[in-house]
């Protein structure tokens, strides 16, 4: 199931907006004067699809809807509440509609989130860096001065707390929407990334802001190991039986020229391996293996053998894919400036500079590029390593502190990594240099309801 359509309507008060989505080509583009709710409209998918109701709260907004490519659609109702009870006198009701059957109807006050019994809500403040409380269950967040309810501070920093969110009464209907459709928010602010600090306190800890190219890039380092521990326990299955299945071979109908050209191909592939930093070039491997003489048994055995080594290989695919991709935009980007990305098992993102003017070759550390190099590599990241394939990806303002050069090569970009990663993308931007000549692929947002 996908999204085919997004609207708001009483958007601040002001303004009902209605965003098709470009279901061929997977990417649109909305844009329109600052102001016109772009930003919001991003934070309401995001809030509805990933449990962060408290956005509807701090938004104005009557009617909020999503609209799926099988004619169901799932609505936010804001309405007064004449009872009473409630302050500022809003009702927010979650309504599910499908064709040919009842609709449904929840409260959204009714999902509450509760947190691990062994978790005391005062060590809130001591886990996030600027966060005070202020009264039982409020705090203030300095950096923004914000005042925030227990919601607002689970929603907005869940991604570092020591315990998973927990929605109680949410139902059914809704649970299982949120299984089907996966939604990803890029955020502007990207540079700085949370990240947890060992404690000796129990089911406790703290975190510190933490340049989020650094986290990436040690977080691609494990990914690295992650795939050698894997190809490593694949080789050694595979090598115990060898022996066996070699014996139980029956000749093999492939020619002499096809096994060479099969060795060849393994050859290549190792070798593009070694080039993006995912296998070490051992010179002596067992895997350069090209006989110039290939007699009765010798095919025997070089047919398992080459099975065997396509096996083991194929474990990379996915990322050697991605990290070959990711290579490429990031140097031709970075070529400009006379840097180069290659990456490594030990460090994650390996840069360095090529001057033409000089023969030294300087190391540099990720946190060593400038805020548009690492607003770029970051949001390239996101896309390629940390969204689920089939997601919908929300990507606000991607022209920030990108120079007019990489805006324009930008939309071709993100045509290349969605095929790759297979991603929807719904994007907001300013910038028409972003857009070029694909206005197709985009929705303007208007002015004030007529």
């Amino acid at each position: 199931m996908q999204i085919k359509q997004v609207s708001v309507n009483g958007l601040f008060g002001i303004f009902d907006h209605v965003i098709p989505l470009n279901m061929d080509e997977r990417i649109t583009i909305i844009h329109g004067p600052n102001g016109f709710g772009k930003t919001a409209i991003l934070r309401m998918l995001n809030g509805l699809f990933n449990s962060r109701s408290s956005v509807f709260s701090s938004i104005p907004f009557n009617n909020f809807r999503v609209e799926f490519d099988d004619d169901s659609r799932v609505e936010v109702i804001k309405t007064s509440d004449k009872s009473g009870k409630k302050n500022p006198g809003e009702c927010i009701n979650l309504e599910f509609h499908k064709p040919d059957s009842e609709s449904k109807t929840f409260p959204l006050e009714e999902m509450k989130v509760s947190p691990d019994k062994d978790f005391p809500l005062s060590i809130l403040d001591d886990i996030i860096p600027g966060l005070e409380r202020v009264a039982g269950k409020t705090w203030v967040y300095l950096p923004t001065g914000e005042t925030l309810s227990f919601n607002e501070v689970i929603d907005r920093f869940e991604d570092i707390l020591p315990f998973k969110k927990k929605l109680q009464n949410e139902p059914e209907w809704l649970e299982k929407l949120k299984n089907d459709i996966h939604v990803r928010l890029i955020e502007s602010q990207r540079l700085l990334n949370f990240e947890p600090i060992r404690s000796s306190r129990r089911n406790s800890g703290s975190s510190s802001m933490v340049p989020t190219v650094s986290s990436y890039s040690n977080e691609l380092a494990k990914r690295i190991e992650s795939k050698l521990a894997e190809y490593g326990t694949t080789s050694q299955s595979l090598d115990s039986t060898f022996p066996v299945r070699v014996v139980r071979q029956q000749s093999p109908h492939l020619t002499d020229e096809k096994l060479r050209k099969q060795l060849e191909k393994i050859e290549e592939t190792r070798s593009r391996l070694i080039e993006i930093g995912l296998l070490d070039n051992n010179k002596n491997s067992d895997d350069q293996i090209l006989p110039e003489f290939i007699d009765e048994n010798t095919r025997n055995i070089l047919s398992v053998y080459v099975e065997d080594v396509e096996n083991k290989l194929m474990v990379f695919d996915e990322i050697a894919n991605k990290i070959e991709l990711f290579r490429r935009i990031i140097n031709n980007k970075f070529a400009y400036s006379y840097k180069e990305m290659n990456f490594s098992k030990e460090k994650g993102f390996v840069f360095k500079t090529n001057y033409p003017s000089s023969s030294n070759i300087d190391t540099l550390s990720p946190t060593d590029l400038s805020s548009g190099e690492q607003h770029e590599l970051v949001l390239l990241y996101e896309l390629l390593f940390k969204v689920k394939p089939n997601s919908l990806v929300l990507i606000d303002e991607p022209e920030l502190s990108l120079h007019v050069g990489w805006q324009v090569q930008f939309l071709k970009d993100l045509q290349e990594i969605t095929k790759l990663a297979n991603l929807d993308i719904l994007m907001a931007t300013h910038s028409p240099d972003i857009i070029q000549d694909r206005w197709d692929l985009t929705v303007e947002l208007k002015g004030e309801r007529k």
